[in-house]
């Protein structure tokens, strides 16, 4: 697929409708790529102009600033604060919760002031003002799904709703796990802990909330976030059932049922 970076669209004299923030994961992890692919097409069926950074874009420094190194995440910042208000952006998309959360409520402090959505937010938008249009759903293909809440994404910005609307508009059977919405349980990476090694304790965490997923019996657990697509990926690779039950991300989902 080619996405026109922002220097492609300004070489054109051109302002696209967003820039979507790819992020290291989508950048490196063939898991996330399929959601940054499946998020590329909604927006082109959507007839939505955007662009990305491309070699311009680096990490929003949050992992550093979570690890405790507050100088590197500042150097970053500045850097990726610079390009954007360069090319003059206004309103950010992004698949990751970490990088929403960090270009949303922490840059504003360095001088970076933008609309930032998640991308589920986004896609409900399109859904609601039906920008996208949605295949009808036979009673036979009804599947029960179970959504996973990110950390970054629920307690941390309160956005519970939207994920959870775009599985109903996809006429999807939504069973909750024991731990959801502002009891929703960590998948274990979040706050810097996927570069580290875990403390002691009995259960890894995304063991433990990838048990909680299977005790839904739902064929699908969804996810909005890659960090934690990995961790309840690997969850159900300990518990052998990598092949009866997958994690899709919510935007893999709406651009499977695109119509």
């Amino acid at each position: 697929m080619h996405i026109p970076t922002m220097a492609e669209w300004q070489a054109k004299g051109e302002m696209p409708e967003l820039l979507y923030w790819v992020g290291c994961a989508a950048s490196f992890d063939a898991r996330a790529q399929r959601t940054a692919r499946a998020l590329a097409t909604i927006f082109s069926r959507a007839g939505i102009r955007f662009g990305i950074l491309g070699n311009e874009e680096s990490c929003t420094g949050d992992p550093a600033r979570r690890a405790g190194h507050e100088f590197l995440f500042q150097m970053m910042a500045l850097k990726n604060i610079q390009t954007l208000n360069q090319y003059g952006i206004h309103t950010i998309v992004t698949s990751c919760p970490h990088c929403f959360n960090t270009l949303k409520n922490e840059y504003p402090a360095l001088g970076g002031h933008y609309q930032v959505w998640h991308h589920t937010q986004y896609l409900y938008r399109l859904i609601r003002e039906k920008r996208i249009q949605l295949k009808p759903v036979s009673q036979a293909a009804l599947q029960s799904v179970t959504y996973h809440d990110s950390c970054y994404l629920g307690r941390g910005n309160g956005i519970y709703d939207a994920p959870r609307d775009i599985l109903q508009a996809l006429q999807l059977k939504v069973v909750e796990m024991a731990h959801h919405r502002s009891r929703g349980l960590c998948c274990g990476a979040g706050g810097a802990q996927m570069w580290k090694e875990e403390e002691k304790g009995n259960i890894r965490v995304n063991i433990a909330r990838t048990q909680e997923a299977l005790a839904t019996g739902s064929s699908t657990i969804a996810a909005a976030c890659p960090f934690c697509h990995t961790m309840l990926f690997d969850g159900l690779k300990h518990a052998g059932k990598e092949d009866e039950v997958q994690v899709k991300d919510i935007a893999e989902l709406v651009a499977e049922h695109l119509a």
